[in-house]
């Protein structure tokens, strides 16, 4: 199993195709249209998103959009065997929204199941194809972030287990002075898909403020894997990408760290584009690099992430990961979001 494609519903697929093209290097691949809604394909190296918007009320995505902001409707996965995925899926108590299609054009199969909230997941069969690749191209889709409601976690780790056959890897309990978070890492059978869910741990809490924007449990953001996130952030910077902003002391604090395994020089570079690292102790050149854009849309829900995992580093480091809880804190400060609990 891996992450075949992301379906985003949006108010005017042209503008988003636009976007991810003049800011992020995707390339358009297809154009359709029929009579309620609008879609537009996009890819950048073995990454693929598709964005929908509807010409009229009738449109999915028009009823999508009146329950929610834009954001991810869809998660394709790719399978071996579809007849077989959708039969345990079912078994394992999802409901089945469309059973085993087949796409005459491409031989490909797919069928699709609802999943948490408004969520669904399209499984798919088809002939791999490789991807083509550029210097500033994203290797792949590193994780999706899924957020769920409080007290939720528990009952969501339990559904991807039975309905996909997901398996429960690290935990977190992020908390600060004034927020707080609790996170599961769920990963495939395979362990190419990383799904971490999120549930708040406090009323304040930045996954609160996502739900209550978001009208309910969402996905919150997508990782996009790149070769070298440092000239890759360079890149986007240019073309107008908005990064959440980390300060000067994060990179002191960092070098304060025993084992820093960066030269003087890179490290001088990686503060310059504000990128969080994380290493193991054990295995220090294994390395996580790691940004995070601003919200695309105009409500504070869905973001980006851009990813470097050097020498096969895996998993998630703690110390990024309260790095970006307490940078999200900084936003919702700014928004006037976050009070202390």
């Amino acid at each position: 199993m891996k992450i075949d494609r992301v379906h985003f519903y949006v108010e005017n697929a042209q503008a988003s195709r636009d976007w991810f093209i003049n800011q992020l290097g995707f390339q358009s691949v297809a154009s359709s249209e029929d009579w309620h809604t609008c879609t537009e394909v996009i890819n950048n190296g073995a990454v693929c998103f598709v964005l929908s918007s509807p010409l009229n009320i009738t449109s999915p995505v028009a009823k999508f959009l009146n329950q929610h902001p834009p954001g991810v409707a869809d998660i394709a996965f790719s399978v071996d065997d579809v007849e077989k995925a959708i039969a345990l899926a079912s078994f394992g108590g999802a409901k089945v929204l469309e059973n085993v299609q087949i796409d005459t054009a491409n031989g490909s199969k797919w069928a699709k199941i609802s999943a948490w909230g408004s969520l669904t997941h399209t499984l798919v069969e088809k002939v791999e194809k490789e991807p083509i690749f550029s210097p500033s191209s994203f290797t792949g889709i590193d994780h999706v972030v899924l957020n769920v409601e409080a007290g939720d976690l528990d009952p969501a780790v339990t559904w991807y287990q039975d309905t996909l056959g997901f398996q429960a890897k690290q935990a977190f309990k992020i908390q600060t002075e004034r927020s707080a978070l609790h996170s599961q890492v769920m990963v495939s059978p395979n362990n190419q898909v990383q799904f971490p869910i999120n549930q708040p741990a406090s009323p304040n809490s930045q996954i609160q403020e996502f739900l209550d924007a978001n009208k309910g449990a969402g996905i919150q953001h997508i990782a996009l894997e790149t070769a070298n996130i440092i000239s890759a952030i360079a890149q986007f910077r240019r073309c107008g990408v908005d990064f959440l902003p980390v300060p000067p002391s994060y990179y002191t604090q960092l070098q304060q760290r025993p084992g820093l395994p960066l030269r003087v020089t890179e490290l001088a570079e990686i503060a310059e584009h504000e990128i969080l690292v994380d290493w193991q102790p054990t295995v220090p050149q294994a390395i996580l690099l790691q940004t995070f854009t601003q919200p695309i849309f105009s409500q504070p829900t869905f973001f980006l992430e851009i990813i470097e995992r050097r020498q096969q580093a895996r998993g998630f480091g703690e110390g990024n990961f309260r790095a970006l809880f307490e940078a999200i804190e900084r936003e919702q400060l700014k928004r006037g979001s976050l009070q202390d609990f």
